[in-house]
């Protein structure tokens, strides 16, 4: 129970600034043109900058082999994302499908799970998590951009080599594996940035909460289906089959963390961007998010107490 409601009043904090976009939303303080551009900041230099510090320690093999491993449980994760999203989703209308099975392959692995590594692991679990955020966009990418426009020449390859969380994530790298020594006059700035990474995505996320259509949504039996199984059958099934493969400690809590964020706010992006059902992504994002509030303390603290 401890656990429990550790990780609940975490989770209660982040909904608290939340809440604080939902409000200035409201007030017409966050905009829809000032929103995209504090987004753009936070994927461009705020993640990034998160990545890259999680890198800056001592160099040493058991923690290079604890990356590759983090490396494996991210790929275990993300294939068993694919093959259920497409065992489960049907839908006559291919608008709706694509974008039923991008929203339950791709989870908030990045605003949602980053900050709530960070306050439950630390440095360590950011460490972890970088790995499957690095996943995460390289199938979002390819796998996520086929699913969401229906055609493999959609594939750019240039996008993903130039995704900032892979830049983010090669940098980080490089500076691990080759002991790098970081000045303080540039390691602070990138402390500085990595500290936003909490309070901003969560007002960005309060800001498109605002513009969801709760009533909507509970009545859309495939949208409630959908979150689901990306906040508890999906989660269920991936954490098994890693502890099934031998993982546990933090690798294995780290990797149920991402693994059950609500859905991400890249199926509304490609939604928009493919000519899908938008308003059935905004509708999967808002509902997960706030469900998620009661089923992550219970996924996460299950596997903690098994790890």
């Amino acid at each position: 129970m401890d656990i429990i409601f550790t990780i609940l009043k975490q989770i209660i904090v982040l909904f608290i600034l939340i809440f604080v976009g939902v409000i200035l939303s409201k007030k017409n303080i966050l905009t829809d043109k000032g929103i995209k551009s504090v987004t753009d900041v936070v994927l461009y230099v705020v993640a990034p900058c998160v990545i890259i510090k999680s890198f800056i320690r001592e160099f040493n093999l058991e923690t290079l082999k604890q990356l590759l491993l983090s490396f494996l449980t991210a790929i275990i994760a993300h294939l068993i994302f694919i093959i259920l999203a497409a065992i489960i989703f049907k839908d006559k209308d291919e608008r709706r499908q694509r974008v039923l099975r991008f929203g339950t392959v791709f989870g908030n692995c990045g605003f949602m799970a980053l900050p709530i590594q960070q306050t439950i692991l630390g440095e360590t679990g950011v460490f972890y998590c970088a790995s499957f955020i690095a996943i995460f966009n390289l199938c979002s990418w390819t796998y996520g951009v086929v699913e969401m426009s229906g055609d493999k020449k959609s594939i750019s390859i240039k996008k993903i080599i130039y995704n900032p969380g892979i830049i983010g994530l090669l940098i980080g790298i490089i500076i691990f594996v080759f002991s790098i020594p970081i000045p303080e006059v540039v390691k602070t700035p990138i402390t500085y940035f990595s500290a936003l990474n909490t309070p901003i995505p969560m007002l960005i996320i309060g800001y498109h909460l605002s513009k969801s259509n709760f009533k909507k949504a509970i009545k859309d039996v495939k949208c409630i289906i959908a979150c689901f199984a990306r906040l508890l059958l999906f989660p269920a099934v991936a954490i098994l089959a890693i502890y099934l493969v031998g993982f546990r400690n933090e690798l294995l809590v780290s990797s149920a963390i991402s693994a059950c964020a609500p859905v991400g706010a890249y199926t509304t992006i490609f939604a928009s961007k493919y000519d899908k059902d938008t308003e059935l992504s905004v509708n999967m994002v808002s509902l997960s998010t706030v469900l998620s509030l009661l089923t992550m303390p219970i996924v996460i603290s299950v596997v903690q107490s098994i790890a």
